[in-house]
């Protein structure tokens, strides 16, 4: 399968830019995520690939052949770039079989009539529906219907599969079910795969690498554990997990360290990083790695920060209480298996856990 190189491309709808110098490549037999809240341009990035809507500029390639090339003016259209697309409605023909809503991609490539069956046989096969291939699609559940669209997708042997949060109608337990197999099929056919999606657990745990969306811009691409252990960004780090972003000032800087005085509270953060004193930061801190503890005198061991909250609420979750905290005028979530009962509660905090955000000028 070839790879898939996105260069620079700009998008404009009425005057208003939604893409902005779009630049990633997708290796071959990569499973891709466009990642990012509703709105930012990920499905219009998929939508340009897929040749259903038309860059202003920039370059759109897979292999060695130009789907789009803003200078000179080359567009392909969307039926001769050999792409399988699966949209979130399944967009399944309701008065067709499910072998036949297979073979209508086949027909309009003109694949013979005895080779369609074993195409479809095989694609149906490989998601575990074959079963059921003379059935109507209001015979079958939502689950099953999107696995008919998935396997439609990839009947005719297609250079890259686009997904377009195929998963957002399935219920959470199906969600969790459909993430395993779908990434298992992705891995079986060995097919370059992109994949749309705004749930952070979806892409975490099917992609190689993410490309995170915001405000048409990429704020960063990178494998699962650098979007989650070291995001670029504040906005990257406020959407990817349970990150707490906290306003501060650099108090005094030391080498690979910084104390942050945060916002008015009095109480100052040493955070590993680099800044200059006098300088604004935002201090990006992940719920799970507070920990709580009802000790007033709790020690400074190694370096380890302590800082004083008030609970304002807990909530049990099944697997663990979380608590809404406050440090003066600064709002804090955390997450602990056990319940605080009092009023106020230490946080001890690494520097290391820390993500520092000096400001930019």
């Amino acid at each position: 399968m070839p790879e898939l190189v996105v260069e620079n491309i700009k998008k404009s709808f009425h005057g208003t830019t939604v893409l902005e110098d779009i630049d990633f490549t997708v290796a071959d037999g990569e499973f891709f995520t466009l990642l990012g809240p509703s709105g930012c341009g990920k499905s219009t990035t998929l939508s340009c690939v897929a040749g259903l809507e038309t860059p202003d500029s920039g370059t759109i390639r897979v292999g060695d052949q130009v789907f789009f090339d803003g200078t000179p003016r080359h567009t392909v259209p969307p039926e001769g770039r050999n792409l399988g697309l699966v949209f979130q409605s399944y967009a399944l023909w309701p008065h067709m079989t499910i072998a036949d809503n297979l073979a209508l991609p086949l027909k309009l490539r003109k694949v013979p009539k005895a080779e369609q069956r074993r195409l479809i046989d095989d694609a149906l096969t490989k998601v575990d529906m074959v079963h059921l291939r003379d059935r109507y699609p209001h015979q079958l559940s939502g689950g099953q219907q999107q696995r008919v669209a998935l396997a439609r997708g990839i009947v005719y042997s297609p250079g890259v599969l686009l997904l377009d949060e195929p998963l957002s109608n399935l219920d959470a337990k199906m969600r969790n079910q459909a993430r395993l197999w779908l990434k298992g099929l992705q891995r079986e056919v060995g097919i370059t795969t992109v994949y749309v999606t705004h749930d952070q657990v979806e892409a975490m745990s099917l992609s190689d690498r993410i490309a995170v969306f915001m405000h048409g811009r990429l704020q960063q691409v990178g494998t699962p554990t650098e979007i989650y252990e070291t995001p670029a960004t504040p906005e990257v780090a406020g959407f990817i997990g349970r990150c707490n972003l906290l306003e501060g000032r650099v108090d005094s800087a030391e080498e690979g360290s910084v104390q942050v005085q945060l916002g008015t509270t009095g109480q100052r953060l040493k955070v590993t990083g680099t800044g200059s004193a006098g300088t604004s930061a935002t201090v990006g801190l992940r719920s799970e790695r507070i920990t709580l503890t009802d000790r007033v005198d709790a020690p400074h061991d190694g370096g380890v920060n302590v800082l004083r909250a008030r609970i304002e609420q807990c909530s049990y979750t099944g697997a663990r209480f979380e608590y809404e905290l406050s440090l003066g005028d600064l709002r804090v979530h955390a997450e602990s298996p056990i319940q605080h009962t009092g009023r106020e509660i230490n946080l001890l905090i690494r520097p290391d856990d820390c993500l520092l955000y000096p400001e930019t000028v």
